[in-house]
């Protein structure tokens, strides 16, 4: 299968592996949107996968069906969390795009729950020699 950063052109899911403490891999399908090389994950800011990229941005990526089952290989990347308006604004447009008012449904309940989202950025890590 394809382990190159176009694997995810076209796709409506990613698969986000972070990781415990531990080590253990907990890895979750998501809506993504992407911007050149960079890929954007819009979620709850106090969620798992968010606390778990805050410990260990190393995370692993695969482009996946909406339940998880693979459809591609794990990437390694790196996750990291950004709270400036600027991004949140432009992913908001970029999910708006991808995937119609579903995205803003979701977040008018999120907010009636009295949760924050929050992006996270995932960049794809540089291969190096022996990769």
């Amino acid at each position: 299968m394809n382990k190159s950063p176009g694997q995810f052109n076209n796709q409506d899911f990613l698969n986000l592996q972070t990781f415990r403490k531990n080590g253990e891999g907990v890895p979750t399908p998501v809506w993504f949107v992407q911007d050149g090389d960079t890929l954007y994950i819009r979620t709850i800011a106090n969620s798992g996968k968010v606390k778990r990229a805050h410990n260990k941005p190393q995370v692993e990526i695969m482009p996946c069906g909406s339940n998880g089952e693979p459809l591609g290989e794990w990437v390694p990347a790196l996750a990291r969390e950004l709270g400036d308006a600027g991004t949140y604004a432009k992913v908001a447009d970029l999910l708006s795009a991808k995937y119609g008012k579903q995205p803003k449904i979701y977040e008018a309940n999120a907010i009636a729950r009295g949760e924050k989202y929050t992006v996270l950025e995932i960049k794809f890590k540089k291969r190096t020699i022996g990769d």
